[in-house]
């Protein structure tokens, strides 16, 4: 499974989290720094990622559009690192099974 981090979380979150989610990218790293949220969300359907964020305008933009792709909407608020990928680690379960189901389009982590 491949998870998309938004440019508002940090591309330090692709390495820590290496050994869970080997595949995964940043949108700055993709070159979408600046990129808006139409434009991600659709690199993220056609190319297999979860999308993560902090932005509830994601939310709102997977219940206009539909899946894919699929989004882990983080209620955290602004975090460290740190404490990003503890809640992303301490959640391994929720989200590879909200991954194998094919109905679900939103997982929300607090």
């Amino acid at each position: 499974m491949k998870l998309l981090f938004d440019h508002n979380l940090s591309h330090k979150l692709i390495h820590r989290l290496a050994d869970l989610f080997p595949e995964s990218a940043q949108t700055r790293l993709l070159g979408m720094a600046t990129a808006d949220d139409v434009t991600i969300w659709k690199y993220a359907g056609e190319h297999g990622y979860i999308l993560v964020s902090l932005d509830s305008d994601f939310y709102d933009l997977s219940l206009v559009r539909g899946q894919p792709p699929k989004l882990i909407w983080l209620r955290c608020g602004n975090s460290t690192v740190a404490a990003v990928e503890m809640l992303v680690r301490n959640n391994r379960s929720r989200i590879e099974a909200f991954a194998a189901d094919a109905d679900a389009g939103c997982l929300e982590i607090f």
